[in-house]
């Protein structure tokens, strides 16, 4: 009798796991995916609350567990029970805050689908846009089968406990002792004696080299033996270590016992968001593993929706112009140096970087040409030379180059414009030359102050120029800073195409206001901040709260005009952020006589939506029950 007990014991047993598992394909037991409820306005205690236990529920009531890292095991181990949450809806508003969403799911076990002997490997994933991202998976592992695990490890640290680590195992001490007693009792005698002897010498007591005597007393063939083991780690660990328990990379590996409920594990993930992104998908897969081995894929559940609501979507996206003042004249200038032998004028286009230069001073000349807002009235050719000679040698040099220059350049000029090319001349150019010196780190401060009394007291250039020939320092200007004073300067006078008048005043699309909009709504904060801090508008305090900026933002507000619903709008949300909450009401109060909509978008906005719940209250507006 007490065998056909036991018998029918053993068939119950092993049919359990049977019955689970077509339970599962059949889709009568299934994981669920869920959000989770709303918090409660006033949270009351709960007084069944157990902190520190895992413990298991008996009612129909689900088992919800918060989890920590155990600092020893590595493990992460349930921490408390939550109160249980009955949900039913398939999606959630969520709010991008400071560039970032945080959303937050429950992820429910069914107790049929625990078992002693399974581990349930669950992998959430997140659709945001085209791509899709795999979240750190969670772990519910039966307590058996972790004992398996476990079991594995205990076989792997038996075997590394069996490779010896101490060499003086693989040497026959005892022995090597006893002969030396016997046979050199003086060198027997040096055992306890701590001074070093060379190899020589010890040749010379033992008679034979000390690798000799270790050869001899030692145990060859337990090291190869050890050896081997060594060599065979990796293969033994995958032997007796058939399912690692994984340490990294999961975000909860927890070990039930005894669990007659359901499992609920509260999933939180913070992710970046992404410029002009509405909405991410939460879906689920999950496998049942048994000995290490895939035992069955889990049906999914459905999937969870998170629609995102940013604060960049309030931006006032309207063009905003600037006023612009237009002078009928304009100028432009462009400079070359160009080289020329001592003394001479000829443009010699193989003579240093000539032709490079004349090559873009044509490149220069072809853009203004090709400006159809400006008509060119005069391009002036004004050639310098460096106050080494004589004052009247230098203006006729740089006459001479600066038409030199000009018949070469009239060359590559449309015949209709030749007559626009004046030449005039620099003899010395003394104001470039007060520039350089003063910016330059090389000659002595006190020479430098000197050097430039000098040029600013300058009647005489030539006595000038000899006087800086006195410097110590005239060497290094004759080399350094002199040639930069050899230059062609090109100056384009202009008018505007059609204009009569000196001045016209105009506006145009603030460019700089706009990319600080767009900033917005990429998500750059820091840089629609730093682009729209300046016009302190509505637009500028949006960026201050959207960086988290808050007082900043209210004092731009606070300048504003309170009759913009959505400036009291924003204005009744930071002053939530501040905890002002009576100001906070009474601006939103305020919003929403002027645009009644925004009661809705309040609803996205978590600093508004507990000032909706508190108008509920007051009002009695909805009955949600």
């Amino acid at each position: 009798m007490r065998f056909c007990v036991l018998i029918l014991l053993v068939s119950l047993v092993s049919c359990t796991p049977y019955r689970k598992i077509q339970k599962i394909r059949s889709g009568e037991v299934e994981m669920r995916l869920s959000v989770p409820d709303e918090k409660p306005d006033e949270p009351e205690d709960d007084a069944d609350m157990q902190i520190d236990s895992i413990r298991s529920t008996l009612s129909d009531e689900p088992l919800i567990m918060n989890a920590i890292r155990d600092s020893e095991t590595g493990e992460m181990v349930a921490t408390d029970v939550i109160s249980a949450s009955k949900v039913t809806a398939r999606f959630r508003n969520v709010a991008e805050r400071a560039g970032y969403v945080s959303i937050s799911f429950d992820v429910t076990v069914p107790a049929g689908m625990s078992d002693s002997q399974w581990q349930l490997k669950i992998r959430p994933f997140m659709a945001i846009e085209t791509d899709t991202l795999a979240l750190d998976p969670v772990y519910i592992t039966g307590s058996a089968y972790r004992a398996s695990q476990l079991k594995g490890y205990e076989r792997y640290r038996a075997f590394l406990r069996s490779i010896i680590t101490d060499t003086t195992d693989f040497l026959r001490l005892n022995q090597l002792e006893i002969f030396l007693e016997r046979h050199f009792p003086e060198t027997y005698a040096m055992k306890t004696d701590s001074t070093i002897i060379s190899e020589p010498m010890a040749e010379n007591l033992f008679g034979v080299t000390q690798r000799d005597a270790l050869n001899h007393y030692s145990r060859h063939l337990k090291w190869k033996a050890n050896e081997r083991r060594k060599g065979r780690r990796d293969r033994m660990f995958r032997k007796y270590v058939k399912d690692p328990i994984e340490r990294e990379g999961i975000r909860l590996d927890t070990v039930l016992v005894g669990v007659d409920g359901d499992f609920i594990y509260r999933y939180e993930h913070t992710f970046r968001s992404r410029p002009r992104l509405k909405k991410v998908m939460i879906s689920l897969k999950g496998s049942l593993y048994e000995k290490g081995e895939p035992l069955l894929e889990l049906p999914f559940p459905d999937d969870l929706t998170f629609y995102i609501s940013s604060l960049s979507t309030l931006a006032d996206e309207r063009p905003k112009y600037r006023m612009l003042v237009l002078e009928r004249r304009a100028y432009d200038n462009t400079k070359a140096l160009i080289d020329f032998h001592l003394g001479s004028s000829e443009v010699d286009t193989l003579l240093g970087d000539n032709a490079s230069e004349m090559k873009r001073v044509r490149k220069c000349i072809d853009d203004v040409f090709a400006r159809e807002e400006f008509v060119l009235d005069s391009l002036v050719i004004v050639a310098s030379c460096s106050p080494e000679g004589s004052y009247a040698s230098n203006r006729k040099l740089s006459k001479a180059r600066s038409e030199a220059v000009m018949k070469h350049i009239g060359e590559y000029v449309p015949e209709e414009w030749r007559d626009s090319l004046r030449a005039s001349a620099l003899p010395e150019n003394w104001e470039q030359l007060a520039r350089l010196i003063e910016n330059d780190t090389v000659i002595l401060s006190s020479q430098r102050v000197r050097m430039l009394e000098m040029i600013e007291g300058m009647k005489d250039p030539d006595r000038t120029e000899r006087m800086l020939s006195a410097f110590p320092e005239y060497r290094y200007l004759r080399e350094k800073l002199y040639p930069k004073l050899r230059s062609v300067r090109f100056d384009f006078y202009l008018h505007r195409a059609g204009m009569v008048k000196d001045t016209v005043h105009t506006t145009e699309l603030d460019s700089l206001y706009m990319e600080g909009i767009q900033a917005l709504k990429d998500l750059d904060y820091r840089k629609a901040v730093s682009i729209l801090r300046p016009y302190d508008d509505y637009n500028a305090a949006l960026a201050f709260m959207s960086a988290d900026y808050n007082h900043s933002a209210l004092d731009v507000l606070n300048r504003l005009d309170d009759t913009d619903p959505k400036v009291c709008y924003l204005k009744a949300m930071v002053l939530s952020r501040l905890g002002q909450d009576g100001e906070a009401m009474k601006y939103f109060d305020l919003s929403l006589a002027y645009d009644p909509y925004l009661e809705h978008r309040a609803n996205l906005d978590p600093e508004m939506y507990k000032l909706v719940k508190q108008r509920q209250k007051t009002f009695n507006i909805y009955d949600y029950e």
